[in-house]
């Protein structure tokens, strides 16, 4: 018989605490980047309760104690009450759109006295915990699009809550989960064609109104063409029967395009000559397919055809369904604006700190940048720049190192999960960490859009801290219970 003692025992042994190692090391060196981001000159107490760095204290410690708390409850609570969680937080999301506090825009806040808290942090997990639940019962298969379909609703849910929230960049963070749906079996071409639409936008964009010589070839609309044309013959060559198909393909495509080019003096647009192609592309596909009876070549006909309307559909996305703000955001960062006293203002401040911080930085509560408030949300959503000016490129690098070992311990953690709960889960956390600090630390270089996330366990407040630490620490709790389940 196993006592209560003798499980807390084995459940303490079991814990993985090089990770609680690097959430602590996360943890402070947090702290001292919201010092330097909130320290004024003349501010001798940075302890005190008045202050952000104050305040962050108690966070952190309120997270802790709610780490410990996770630890010590049952494993077998958040596969039971899973549906239960997200359902609940459904609910929260849903009253939060009707919530008459605006902050910044947005709705996403709901404000009980002198605290703030933000449901949309804690969805994170509870969806997390949905999709563990789901993809892990008796029959689940990710190739059926039955099942596919109900794990994109758990997702797509939430997302459309926080979306009329109007807080945009937490809602695309549950992107993030494609990545583990990826190690769960979805096919490749699925996460390639996430990709390739990202291509085609800032390509198409950035480039639409640059033209080919003295014709009326745009040179966006052009180079976009020719990829959906090559992308074909990729996949053909990936995902057909006949790899010599694909060269063929490929060949014909680059020869058609090389010859139209060789009639640039006729001054036509070349599009329409790559259209005409693509037309012909996917007759061909479809014929194919048809012959051969391998359904593979009508959806890569179709990809063919999606990528077409995609690419000539993302012109009207950005000038009539994103917002004023958003559209000047990214032809900011696609250099087709520049607005430094606007949309820009923000990055560009936060890369004169970065800059200015050298190798070495300039040390704790020393930079300038920062103690002038030159860069507004320096404290939250760019607190990265505090970290570059006041330690430089070897404190950075060293940040980026400990989310790194954070993100290839949660790898190993979830690997070795005896069950498809914990291992959905496990990369369900990591996906989250890895899209929160590629995007976050990308913004604040200028290198993703600006979309207002937190760095996790640097930026200032209590929703994104206790939000992350919930989610961490729920599945340092179903790791620990590997052990006992096994004995």
């Amino acid at each position: 018989m196993v006592t209560q003692s003798g499980k807390q025992t084995s459940i303490f042994r079991s814990i993985d605490w090089w990770t609680i190692l690097i959430y602590i090391a996360l943890l402070s060196f947090g702290w001292i980047s919201v010092c330097g981001a909130s320290y004024s000159y003349g501010n001798t107490d940075i302890f005190s309760l008045d202050t952000r760095s104050g305040m962050q204290i108690v966070w952190i410690g309120t997270s802790i104690v709610l780490g410990f708390v996770i630890l010590m409850s049952d494993d077998r609570f958040y596969d039971t009450f899973a549906y239960i969680i997200y359902g609940l937080l459904l609910i929260l999301l849903f009253l939060t759109i009707f919530n008459t506090h605006t902050i910044k825009g947005s709705r996403s806040w709901l404000v009980l006295g002198p605290l703030r808290i933000q449901p949309a942090e804690f969805a994170k997990f509870a969806t997390s915990l949905a999709l563990a639940k789901f993809m892990s019962t008796y029959g689940y298969n990710i190739h059926q699009w039955k099942h596919f379909g109900a794990t994109l609703a758990i997702i797509f849910l939430p997302m459309v809550f926080i979306i009329l929230q109007r807080e945009t960049g937490s809602a695309l963070v549950y992107l993030a989960f494609f990545l583990m749906f990826y190690r769960e079996g979805m096919p490749g071409s699925v996460l390639f064609t996430g990709i390739a639409a990202v291509v085609y936008f800032v390509v198409g964009i950035r480039y639409a109104e640059v033209y080919l010589a003295d014709t009326p070839t745009s040179i966006g609309k052009f180079s976009v063409l020719l990829l959906i044309q090559l992308f074909t013959a990729g996949l053909v060559w990936v995902y057909g029967t006949n790899k010599r198909l694909a060269w063929r393909i490929g060949f014909y495509c680059l020869g058609i395009t090389f010859v139209s080019l060789l009639m640039l003096k006729l001054s036509f647009d070349i599009c329409y000559v790559q259209l005409a192609t693509i037309v012909v592309l996917v007759g061909f596909m479809i014929w194919e397919g048809l012959s051969s009876r391998i359904h593979n070549y009508f959806y890569i006909a179709l990809f063919t055809l999606g990528s077409v309307g995609f690419s000539y559909g993302a012109d009207f996305i950005l000038n009539n369904m994103m917002e004023p703000h958003q559209r000047t955001r990214i032809n900011v960062l696609l250099g087709l604006e520049e607005d430094l006293r606007g949309a820009g203002y923000n990055v560009h401040q936060s890369e004169i700190a970065i800059g200015s911080g050298g190798l070495e930085g300039k040390g704790f509560l020393n930079g300038t940048q920062t103690k002038l408030k030159f860069v507004p949300e320096q404290d939250t959503d760019f607190i990265f720049c505090t970290v570059g000016e006041e330690e430089g490129f070897l404190g950075s690098a060293g940040v980026l190192l400990l989310f790194l070992a954070l993100i290839l311990r949660l790898i190993h953690l979830s690997e070795r999960q005896p069950f498809r709960f914990g291992r959905v889960y496990g990369y369900s956390v990591l996906s989250i960490f890895l899209f929160h600090v590629f995007i976050n630390v990308g913004m604040v270089l200028g290198l993703t859009p600006v979309i207002g996330i937190p760095l996790p366990f640097f930026s200032y407040g209590g929703s994104s801290l206790w939000g992350f630490t919930i989610l961490l620490f729920i599945f340092l709790r179903i790791d620990a219970s590997r052990n006992f389940l096994r004995s």
